[in-house]
Formats: structure tokens, sequence, C-alpha cells
């Protein structure tokens, strides 16, 4: 992962509800391990706990998926989400290097 890359995740976490909004996608994919399923996150099951508006939501997952830090997709009429492990995998060795240094 270059500098540039980087920059641009830590820069989409580095709003507090977005931040709030990645750890509760990420939290609903945690639990998807346990259960041995593929799990997803439905979007309209975060606005209430959050209690971000619509637009603001679209708005913060837009910017958490232009990162590379989320997965959606579309079911039905509702949108899910999913931490792309991928990313954050890149993320840990930039900064587990860093720590050895």
């Amino acid at each position: 992962m270059d500098t540039i890359r980087l920059a641009k995740v830590l820069k989409a976490l580095s709003h507090p509800k977005r931040l709030e909004l990645f750890f509760k996608i990420a939290e609903k994919s945690e639990t998807g391990f346990e259960t041995d399923c593929e799990c997803e996150c439905f979007v309209t099951d975060i606005m209430n706990s959050l209690k971000i508006g619509a637009p603001t939501i679209s708005h913060h997952i837009k910017e958490l998926e232009n990162a590379g830090l989320i997965i959606t997709d579309r079911k039905g009429k509702y949108l899910t989400a999913k931490v792309r492990e991928e990313t954050l995998a890149e993320v840990n060795k930039i900064f587990d290097q860093l720590c050895k240094k």
C-alpha cells in the first residue's frame, strides 16, 4: 500500500461518525466469523443505532467504500456492507512494521 492510498484510508476514518459506522460494520462482520456465515450488515439497521439520517449515512458509506474499507451490495431495496479484510490487513502490516523499528 502506497502512502497516497494509506492517507485516503486514514482520512476516511478521521470523521468520528464515519469511524463509528465502520466499527458497527466491523462488529457485524466479527459476529459472522463466530456463526460461520458470510455476514453483511444492513445499513438501515445501523442508521437507527447511530441516529444519522439517510443522506448523511449514504455519504459516509460512500467515503468508506471509496477508501477501500468496505464493500457494499444491494439486496433488493436494501444496502448491505461488509469490511474489506484485504485493506485492513495492508494497514495492519504497515503499522506492524512501524512498531518494529
